[in-house]
Protein backbone atom coordinates (compact mmCIF):
# COMPACT_ATOMS: atom_id res chain seq x y z
CA UNK A 1 0.00 0.00 0.00
CA UNK A 2 1.37 3.40 -0.96
CA UNK A 3 0.32 6.53 0.90
CA UNK A 4 1.60 10.07 0.58
CA UNK A 5 1.22 13.63 1.82
CA UNK A 6 1.53 16.74 -0.32
CA UNK A 7 0.97 20.44 0.22
CA UNK A 8 -0.19 21.33 -3.27
CA UNK A 9 -0.45 25.08 -2.65
CA UNK A 10 -3.79 25.37 -4.54
CA UNK A 11 -5.39 22.29 -6.05
CA UNK A 12 -6.82 24.43 -8.84
CA UNK A 13 -3.38 25.66 -9.91
CA UNK A 14 -1.85 22.21 -9.49
CA UNK A 15 -4.63 19.99 -10.85
CA UNK A 16 -2.96 18.83 -14.11
CA UNK A 17 0.21 17.96 -12.20
CA UNK A 18 -1.76 16.26 -9.43
CA UNK A 19 -3.74 14.07 -11.83
CA UNK A 20 -0.61 13.10 -13.75
CA UNK A 21 1.26 12.31 -10.53
CA UNK A 22 -1.55 10.13 -9.21
CA UNK A 23 -1.59 8.18 -12.48
CA UNK A 24 2.16 7.65 -12.54
CA UNK A 25 2.98 7.19 -8.85
CA UNK A 26 0.65 4.33 -7.93
CA UNK A 27 -0.48 6.11 -4.77
CA UNK A 28 -3.41 4.54 -2.93
CA UNK A 29 -4.02 7.27 -0.35
CA UNK A 30 -3.01 10.92 -0.59
CA UNK A 31 -3.30 13.54 2.15
CA UNK A 32 -3.51 17.04 0.67
CA UNK A 33 -2.94 20.42 2.27
CA UNK A 34 -3.55 24.00 1.13
CA UNK A 35 -6.35 23.06 -1.25
CA UNK A 36 -7.31 26.76 -1.35
CA UNK A 37 -10.73 26.01 -2.79
CA UNK A 38 -14.31 25.80 -1.59
CA UNK A 39 -15.63 22.28 -1.10
CA UNK A 40 -18.18 22.67 -3.89
CA UNK A 41 -15.36 23.61 -6.28
CA UNK A 42 -13.09 20.72 -5.33
CA UNK A 43 -12.31 18.57 -8.42
CA UNK A 44 -13.91 15.42 -7.02
CA UNK A 45 -15.23 14.27 -10.38
CA UNK A 46 -11.84 14.40 -12.11
CA UNK A 47 -10.36 12.44 -9.21
CA UNK A 48 -13.23 9.95 -9.29
CA UNK A 49 -12.44 9.26 -12.94
CA UNK A 50 -9.02 8.08 -11.76
CA UNK A 51 -10.62 5.87 -9.11
CA UNK A 52 -10.20 8.14 -6.08
CA UNK A 53 -12.83 9.05 -3.52
CA UNK A 54 -12.40 12.45 -1.87
CA UNK A 55 -12.99 13.68 1.66
CA UNK A 56 -12.58 17.46 1.79
CA UNK A 57 -12.57 20.10 4.50
CA UNK A 58 -12.18 23.50 2.85
CA UNK A 59 -13.90 26.87 2.77
CA UNK A 60 -12.31 28.85 -0.03
CA UNK A 61 -9.26 30.94 -0.69
CA UNK A 62 -7.04 29.85 2.22
CA UNK A 63 -6.06 26.60 3.92
CA UNK A 64 -8.13 23.49 3.15
CA UNK A 65 -7.24 19.81 3.56
CA UNK A 66 -8.33 16.57 1.93
CA UNK A 67 -7.84 12.81 1.84
CA UNK A 68 -7.97 11.00 -1.49
CA UNK A 69 -8.29 7.21 -1.51
CA UNK A 70 -8.76 4.38 -3.98
CA UNK A 71 -8.88 1.74 -1.22
CA UNK A 72 -11.98 2.97 0.63
CA UNK A 73 -12.89 6.09 2.55
CA UNK A 74 -14.84 5.75 5.80
CA UNK A 75 -15.38 7.38 9.19
CA UNK A 76 -14.46 10.84 7.94
CA UNK A 77 -14.06 13.53 10.59
CA UNK A 78 -13.76 17.12 9.43
CA UNK A 79 -11.96 19.57 11.65
CA UNK A 80 -9.88 19.26 14.77
CA UNK A 81 -11.85 18.56 17.97
CA UNK A 82 -10.94 21.27 20.46
CA UNK A 83 -9.58 23.55 17.72
CA UNK A 84 -8.74 26.85 19.46
CA UNK A 85 -9.58 28.89 16.36
CA UNK A 86 -7.91 32.11 15.33
CA UNK A 87 -9.29 35.62 15.32
CA UNK A 88 -12.80 34.39 16.06
CA UNK A 89 -12.99 31.65 13.44
CA UNK A 90 -12.05 27.99 13.08
CA UNK A 91 -9.97 27.26 9.99
CA UNK A 92 -10.13 24.09 7.85
CA UNK A 93 -6.80 22.56 8.84
CA UNK A 94 -7.51 18.91 9.68
CA UNK A 95 -9.44 15.95 8.34
CA UNK A 96 -9.25 12.26 9.20
CA UNK A 97 -10.46 9.11 7.47
CA UNK A 98 -10.07 5.35 7.43
CA UNK A 99 -8.67 4.07 4.16
CA UNK A 100 -8.62 0.29 4.01
CA UNK A 101 -6.50 -0.99 6.90
CA UNK A 102 -5.03 2.44 7.76
CA UNK A 103 -6.42 5.53 9.46
CA UNK A 104 -4.87 8.88 8.55
CA UNK A 105 -5.10 12.53 9.46
CA UNK A 106 -4.25 15.19 6.91
CA UNK A 107 -3.13 18.30 8.79
CA UNK A 108 -2.02 21.79 7.88
CA UNK A 109 -0.52 23.23 11.05
CA UNK A 110 -0.72 27.03 11.40
CA UNK A 111 2.36 28.87 10.15
CA UNK A 112 2.88 31.04 13.23
CA UNK A 113 4.04 34.03 11.17
CA UNK A 114 6.33 35.68 13.76
CA UNK A 115 7.35 34.65 17.27
CA UNK A 116 5.63 37.64 18.87
CA UNK A 117 2.53 37.37 16.66
CA UNK A 118 -0.80 36.03 18.02
CA UNK A 119 -0.67 33.42 15.24
CA UNK A 120 2.37 31.87 16.92
CA UNK A 121 0.47 31.36 20.18
CA UNK A 122 -2.39 29.93 18.13
CA UNK A 123 0.03 27.49 16.50
CA UNK A 124 1.17 26.14 19.87
CA UNK A 125 -2.44 25.86 21.09
CA UNK A 126 -3.35 24.04 17.89
CA UNK A 127 -0.61 21.50 18.53
CA UNK A 128 -2.05 20.84 21.99
CA UNK A 129 -5.48 20.23 20.50
CA UNK A 130 -3.99 17.94 17.85
CA UNK A 131 -2.23 15.83 20.48
CA UNK A 132 -5.47 15.41 22.43
CA UNK A 133 -7.41 14.54 19.28
CA UNK A 134 -5.07 11.80 18.03
CA UNK A 135 -4.12 10.19 21.34
CA UNK A 136 -6.67 7.38 21.10
CA UNK A 137 -5.75 6.32 17.57
CA UNK A 138 -2.04 6.73 18.29
CA UNK A 139 -2.27 4.22 21.11
CA UNK A 140 -4.44 1.79 19.13
CA UNK A 141 -3.62 -1.43 17.32
CA UNK A 142 -4.58 -0.18 13.86
CA UNK A 143 -1.90 1.45 11.64
CA UNK A 144 -2.36 5.18 12.09
CA UNK A 145 -0.53 8.28 10.87
CA UNK A 146 -0.81 12.04 11.17
CA UNK A 147 0.52 13.40 7.87
CA UNK A 148 0.91 16.85 6.46
CA UNK A 149 2.57 20.23 6.55
CA UNK A 150 3.61 20.74 10.17
CA UNK A 151 5.35 24.08 9.56
CA UNK A 152 8.12 22.98 11.94
CA UNK A 153 11.55 21.58 11.14
CA UNK A 154 12.16 18.91 13.82
CA UNK A 155 15.95 19.36 14.05
CA UNK A 156 18.70 21.67 12.85
CA UNK A 157 19.54 19.09 10.17
CA UNK A 158 16.08 19.66 8.71
CA UNK A 159 16.93 23.16 7.48
CA UNK A 160 19.60 24.15 4.96
CA UNK A 161 21.10 26.74 7.34
CA UNK A 162 19.68 27.05 10.83
CA UNK A 163 21.54 30.33 11.36
CA UNK A 164 19.39 31.89 8.64
CA UNK A 165 16.32 31.22 10.81
CA UNK A 166 17.58 32.81 14.01
CA UNK A 167 14.65 34.51 15.72
CA UNK A 168 12.17 33.14 13.19
CA UNK A 169 9.40 30.58 13.40
CA UNK A 170 9.63 26.91 12.31
CA UNK A 171 12.78 26.21 14.36
CA UNK A 172 12.04 27.66 17.81
CA UNK A 173 12.37 25.53 20.96
CA UNK A 174 8.65 25.90 21.72
CA UNK A 175 7.60 24.60 18.30
CA UNK A 176 9.99 21.68 18.49
CA UNK A 177 8.78 20.93 22.01
CA UNK A 178 5.24 20.80 20.62
CA UNK A 179 6.39 18.20 18.08
CA UNK A 180 8.13 16.20 20.81
CA UNK A 181 4.98 16.30 22.92
CA UNK A 182 2.94 15.03 19.97
CA UNK A 183 5.34 12.11 19.55
CA UNK A 184 4.88 11.27 23.23
CA UNK A 185 1.30 10.28 22.42
CA UNK A 186 2.75 7.18 20.71
CA UNK A 187 3.93 8.48 17.34
CA UNK A 188 7.29 8.29 15.58
CA UNK A 189 8.77 10.38 12.79
CA UNK A 190 8.95 8.36 9.57
CA UNK A 191 11.98 10.07 8.04
CA UNK A 192 12.04 9.70 4.24
CA UNK A 193 15.12 9.21 2.12
CA UNK A 194 16.10 11.99 -0.28
CA UNK A 195 16.24 11.29 -3.99
CA UNK A 196 19.10 13.78 -4.28
CA UNK A 197 21.53 15.45 -1.89
CA UNK A 198 22.00 14.43 1.74
CA UNK A 199 18.86 15.74 3.44
CA UNK A 200 15.23 14.92 2.65
CA UNK A 201 13.95 18.48 2.41
CA UNK A 202 10.28 18.78 1.44
CA UNK A 203 9.86 22.55 0.96
CA UNK A 204 11.83 25.14 -1.00
CA UNK A 205 10.80 28.79 -1.21
CA UNK A 206 9.98 30.04 -4.70
CA UNK A 207 12.33 32.99 -4.20
CA UNK A 208 16.12 33.37 -4.52
CA UNK A 209 16.62 30.14 -6.48
CA UNK A 210 16.07 28.15 -3.31
CA UNK A 211 15.17 24.93 -5.12
CA UNK A 212 18.14 24.77 -7.52
CA UNK A 213 20.43 25.70 -4.62
CA UNK A 214 18.69 23.13 -2.37
CA UNK A 215 18.00 25.74 0.29
CA UNK A 216 15.13 23.76 1.73
CA UNK A 217 13.41 22.57 4.89
CA UNK A 218 11.83 19.31 6.03
CA UNK A 219 8.47 20.43 7.35
CA UNK A 220 6.13 17.93 5.66
CA UNK A 221 6.10 15.05 8.11
CA UNK A 222 4.63 11.59 8.59
CA UNK A 223 4.09 10.68 12.24
CA UNK A 224 2.96 7.08 12.65
CA UNK A 225 2.04 4.85 15.56
CA UNK A 226 3.87 1.59 16.25
CA UNK A 227 1.73 -0.64 13.95
CA UNK A 228 2.21 1.92 11.18
CA UNK A 229 5.98 2.32 11.52
CA UNK A 230 6.49 -1.44 11.72
CA UNK A 231 4.68 -1.77 8.37
CA UNK A 232 6.89 0.82 6.60
CA UNK A 233 9.00 -0.70 3.82
CA UNK A 234 10.22 2.51 2.20
CA UNK A 235 9.74 6.26 2.35
CA UNK A 236 11.07 9.01 0.13
CA UNK A 237 10.62 12.62 -0.94
CA UNK A 238 9.51 12.80 -4.57
CA UNK A 239 11.76 15.74 -5.31
CA UNK A 240 11.12 15.46 -9.05
CA UNK A 241 7.61 16.81 -8.52
CA UNK A 242 9.06 20.10 -7.23
CA UNK A 243 10.72 20.69 -10.62
CA UNK A 244 9.41 22.61 -13.58
CA UNK A 245 6.85 25.25 -14.34
CA UNK A 246 3.75 25.34 -12.17
CA UNK A 247 5.14 23.22 -9.32
CA UNK A 248 4.06 23.55 -5.71
CA UNK A 249 6.74 24.82 -3.35
CA UNK A 250 6.41 21.47 -1.52
CA UNK A 251 7.24 17.97 -2.77
CA UNK A 252 5.19 14.85 -1.96
CA UNK A 253 6.40 12.55 0.80
CA UNK A 254 5.68 8.92 -0.10
CA UNK A 255 5.46 5.95 2.27
CA UNK A 256 5.19 2.30 1.22
CA UNK A 257 3.54 -0.05 3.70
CA UNK A 258 3.14 -3.79 3.90
CA UNK A 259 -0.29 -4.14 5.50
Amino acid sequence: MRIATWNVNSITARLPRLLAWLESSGTDVLCLQEAKVAEDAFPAEQLRELGYESAVHATGRWNGVAVLSRVGLEDVVKGLPGDPGYDGSVEPRAISATCGPVRVWSVYVPNGREVDHPHYAYKLQWFEALKAAVAGDAAGSRPFAVMGDYNVAPTDDDVHDVAAFEGLTHVTPAERAALASLRESGLSDVVPRPLKYDHPFTYWDYRQLCFPKNRGMRIDLVYGNDPFTKAVKDSYVDREERKGKGASDHAPVVVDLEV
